[in-house]
C-alpha cells in the first residue's frame, strides 16, 4: 500500500496576504484559505469551502477571535470556522479541513494534506492591542473596570462619548431633578480617572463612521484612529412622539444632563408641568419636579401606571397616593398636540380637553441606538445582534448595554447589563469561559419614594392561584401568582425586602408546597418554621 506523504507547498510571499486577511490558494487540486494574523503574525490555512453554503468563501471571511479561539466568520452565513482546528463553533456537524502551515526565508508554505488537530501555538505579542469603545454609559464603563481589573495591561485603550462629561449615574438623574443631590454627586468617572489609567478619552466627539475593512473608527471632528477589538456601547435614545408642537421650547426628553438642566430651569420661573407617560421615567420625572414646587399632571395612555411592572391594584394604590401629594393623573388619556406659538403653553387631548403646562416632559420609552453598528454593516434588529459572549457577527466587534439585543430582548434595565458586562470583559482579557444566558426580569425600586417590586408573569388563568396580603392604612400590599406549585410572578408595593428571594424562587422554579402557606410572610418566616 502506497502511504501518502505530506509535502510543503510554496504558495506566496507572506507580504502579499495583508494582515488579517485571507488569500485563496490551490493545494493538489482543493481550494484553501490561508490567513495572517496581525497581533502574532501567525498563519493559519483551511479548506475555503463553506460546507453551510456550499460556496467557496471562507477566504473573503471576516478573522477574530471567538470563545478563545481564532476563527474565520462564513461572509454568507452566520457559521464561524476554527483557523487551528476547522471546526465549526456553532454547529458540530460542520467542519473544514485545517492544513499546516510554515513560513520560511519570508515565503508561505502550506502542507499538502489537512490534520484533523492541528494545534498552533501564538507568538508572545510584541505590542499592546489597540481596544476603542464608542459610548462611555453605565454598561460600557462597568465592562471597562472589569477588564482593567482582569487584564489591566493587555491593551492600548481608547474612549469616545458624546457628552463632554465623564461617565455618570443616569439612575440618580432623578435626586438630581429633586435637588437632593448635584451632578457632582453622581460622577463616577470624570476625566481624571480615565487620565490616570492611560485612556485616551474623546470626551464630546461623536464617533459617526465605523470602516470594518479598515478596522477604523471616524468621530465628528474627523479625528480617525484604528483597533484590533472594538466595543460598542451606544446606549439608547429617548423616544420623542411625533407631536405637532413637539419642536416648542419647553418641550424636552428626560434622558441627560441637558434635559435635567432644562428642567430645573424650568421649575425655577414657571408653574405647570406636565409629563406625558405613566411608567417608571415619567413618574421619576413628575416626583422630581413635583418636589421643585411645580403643579404636575401625568398623562398616561393605558389605564394603570406601571402597567409593565404593577398589577391594577399595585396601580391604583400608586395613582392615589401620587395624588394624595397633589399630583394629577389622567389615565387612559392620548395626548393630539402640544399648544403653543414660541414656549409651550398646554396640550390638547384626543378627548378635546386642553390641560395647561409651561413645561412638557415626554418620558414614554426607550430605543437602542443602532443606527452606527447598522451603517457599519452589522446585523440589527430591535438592538445590535450579539451572541452569548457579546459578539456581534464580525468577532472583532462586542455590544453592550441599551444597545443590545440578545436572545431576541433589549434591555432597559441596569441588572441584565452588568451581566453582558463581565461576560465581555472575560472574553476580551482572553480568559472567557463565561457566557451570558439573559436575565429573569425583576424590578426593584422606589418609585416617587414607595417602594415597588415585581417579576416573572403577573397574568393569572383558571390554572393559577393567587396569594393575597392587602393594608391599606400602612400602604402594603403583596401579591404571588402560583401555578403548579411555583411562584410565576410577585407584586409587591410598600414593602418589598423580600423581593429578590420571590425572584430566585421564579428564576429556579423552587417548588415551595412546604412553605406555601408562609409565603407571604418572608423569606425569614417561612424558612425558619420550615427548619
Amino acid at each position: 500500500m502506497n502511504q501518502m506523504v505530506n509535502t510543503w507547498i510554496e504558495v506566496c510571499a507572506l507580504t502579499e496576504i495583508a494582515p488579517d486577511t485571507g488569500a485563496c490558494a490551490l493545494i493538489n487540486g482543493q481550494q484553501v484559505a490561508v490567513f495572517r494574523m496581525r497581533e502574532d503574525n501567525r498563519i493559519y490555512a483551511i479548506g475555503n469551502h463553506d460546507p453551510a453554503s456550499g460556496a467557496n468563501v471562507l477566504s473573503r471571511g471576516i478573522v477574530g477571535d471567538l470563545q478563545g479561539e481564532r476563527v474565520v466568520a462564513s461572509p454568507i452565513y452566520k457559521q464561524h470556522y476554527s483557523l487551528a482546528t476547522g471546526r465549526c463553533i456553532e454547529d458540530a456537524q460542520y467542519q473544514v479541513p485545517a492544513y499546516p502551515v510554515q513560513v520560511v526565508d519570508g515565503t508561505v508554505f502550506v502542507g499538502s494534506m489537512p490534520q484533523k488537530t492541528y494545534i498552533t501555538t501564538p507568538q508572545a505579542r510584541e505590542e499592546k492591542m489597540r481596544l476603542v469603545m464608542v459610548g462611555n454609559g453605565l454598561a460600557g464603563m462597568r465592562m471597562l473596570e472589569e477588564l482593567l481589573e482582569i487584564a489591566p495591561d493587555l491593551y492600548e485603550i481608547e474612549v469616545f462619548g458624546a457628552e463632554p462629561h465623564g461617565n455618570y449615574n443616569r439612575i440618580m438623574l432623578s435626586p438630581v431633578l429633586s435637588g437632593e443631590k448635584k451632578l457632582d454627586d453622581i460622577m463616577l468617572h470624570p476625566h481624571s480617572w480615565y487620565a490616570e489609567r492611560g485612556i485616551t478619552f474623546n470626551a464630546g466627539d461623536e464617533v459617526i463612521k465605523i470602516d470594518r475593512k479598515r478596522r477604523l473608527v471616524i468621530a465628528k471632528s474627523g479625528y480617525t484612529t484604528s483597533y484590533d477589538r472594538l466595543v460598542i456601547a451606544t446606549g439608547s435614545s429617548p423616544v420623542v412622539l411625533p407631536l405637532p408642537g413637539r419642536e416648542l421650547d419647553g418641550v424636552t426628553t428626560f434622558r441627560d444632563i441637558y434635559d435635567i438642566n432644562k428642567m430645573i430651569d424650568a421649575s425655577e420661573n414657571y408653574q405647570h408641568a406636565l409629563v406625558i407617560g405613566g411608567g417608571l421615567l415619567g413618574l421619576e420625572a413628575a416626583h422630581g419636579l413635583n418636589k421643585r414646587g411645580m403643579k404636575v399632571t401625568v398623562i398616561h395612555l393605558m389605564d394603570r401606571l406601571m402597567e409593565r411592572q404593577l398589577d391594577h391594584v399595585a396601580a391604583d394604590m400608586l395613582k392615589t397616593t401620587l395624588e394624595q401629594r397633589g399630583m394629577r393623573i389622567e389615565l387612559s388619556a392620548q395626548t393630539e398636540k402640544i399648544l403653543g406659538s414660541e414656549r409651550v403653553t398646554g396640550i390638547l387631548l384626543k378627548d378635546g380637553r386642553k390641560i395647561p403646562a409651561d413645561l412638557v416632559v415626554m418620558a414614554v420609552g426607550i430605543r437602542p441606538n443602532i443606527e452606527l453598528a447598522k451603517s457599519a454593516g452589522l446585523h440589527c434588529e430591535r438592538g445590535v445582534v450579539v451572541n452569548d459572549i457579546m459578539q456581534t457577527f464580525d468577532p472583532r466587534v462586542y455590544a453592550v448595554g441599551e444597545c443590545v439585543q440578545h436572545r431576541g430582548i433589549a434591555y432597559g434595565l441596569v441588572e441584565p447589563l452588568w451581566g453582558q458586562a463581565f461576560v465581555c470583559a472575560t472574553q476580551l482579557a482572553e480568559r472567557g469561559s463565561i457566557q451570558y444566558r439573559g436575565t429573569q426580569l425583576a424590578t426593584q425600586l422606589k418609585v416617587s419614594g414607595v417602594e415597588v417590586f415585581s417579576a416573572g408573569n403577573l397574568e393569572s388563568d383558571e390554572s393559577c392561584e393567587d396569594l393575597v396580603i392587602r393594608d391599606p392604612k400602612r400602604g402594603i400590599y403583596k401579591r404571588l401568582i402560583l401555578k403548579n406549585n411555583h411562584v410565576q410572578g410577585a407584586v409587591l408595593y410598600g414593602d418589598a425586602r423580600d423581593g429578590s428571594w420571590y425572584a430566585e424562587l421564579i428564576s429556579e422554579q423552587t417548588d415551595i408546597s412546604s412553605i406555601r402557606n408562609r409565603l407571604l410572610f418572608g423569606r425569614d418566616f417561612a424558612m425558619k418554621q420550615a427548619s
